[in-house]
């Protein structure tokens, strides 16, 4: 059991949907090594490499302005790069190891990342990463209720409204992410699916329920206006058993890769 309540790092200040998923894969980089110098490709607004590494990693790099400068002075990182990941400035062979935490599934040009992120990686070195995978959409509370009750025409709208309300590009089998990664230079060494089905409800509907959140951020830049016990004590009820449980399981909805530069 770690001793790092991921949980309330992420709840007191991200929106739910978003804090239960990282909480729980936070609690995976602890059994993993890192070799320094470290690459954290779209590495955001830097929240999740704050929370989960004990030490700033290396170099994070992201295409957006506002999440770099978010980044930039959060303390996740030793150095902030604003890139695109499918043509880095830096020299071959820089890194050490890689990670890539729930971002691959947005790129459009994913390929291209790939080939880059192995361009930049020393021989030999690990690239982790995670991404939502082709149990995501079958997952869906709202569109399998729809299919029940002889709607799947709905429940088909459904799911293309919730993949493009999460920005995914890419929500793919293993055997997918496995041929993608050696027709750029990796081999694949290890993955699980994790986060199941009745854990993956509690965020679809946590879009809706955090709305409030939304116009937080809007407004004043902040997504929980009052990051205290008791104002979140609620959520806190409602998320503990899903990040108390055991997330690996044969039907997760997300997966976790290890892959390792040839």
């Amino acid at each position: 059991m770690s001793q790092k309540d991921y949980l309330w790092l992420h709840i007191r200040e991200l929106p739910y949907f978003r804090s239960l998923v990282r909480a729980v894969e936070a609690r995976f980089y602890e059994q993993i090594e890192l070799p320094r110098p470290v690459l954290d490709v779209g590495c955001g607004d830097g929240h999740f490499a704050t929370v989960t590494f004990e030490q700033p990693l290396d170099v994070g790099i992201d295409p957006w302005v506002g999440p770099v400068h978010q980044a930039a002075s959060g303390g996740g990182y030793r150095s902030v790069v604003l890139g695109d990941g499918g043509k880095m400035p830096f020299p071959s062979h820089s890194f050490a190891s890689a990670v890539s935490n729930s971002v691959l599934e947005h790129i459009p040009h994913v390929e291209a990342v790939l080939a880059e992120t192995s361009r930049v990686l020393q021989p030999g070195a690990s690239f982790v990463f995670c991404v939502p995978n082709h149990n995501f959409l079958p997952s869906l509370s709202v569109s399998n209720a729809l299919d029940k009750v002889g709607l799947r025409p709905l429940g088909d709208a459904y799911r293309r409204f919730f993949n493009r309300i999460s920005r995914h590009q890419h929500c793919d089998s293993p055997e997918v992410w496995q041929t993608r990664l050696e027709r750029n230079g990796f081999r694949l060494e290890r993955w699980w699916h994790y986060f199941p089905p009745r854990s993956f409800h509690v965020v679809e509907w946590g879009h809706y329920f955090g709305l409030p959140s939304l116009v937080s951020h809007f407004l004043f830049r902040r997504w929980i206006l009052v990051p205290a016990p008791w104002n979140l004590a609620l959520t806190r009820r409602i998320l503990q058993p899903h990040y108390d449980a055991d997330p690996v399981c044969q039907d997760g909805v997300y997966s976790f890769y290890i892959a390792r530069k040839v």
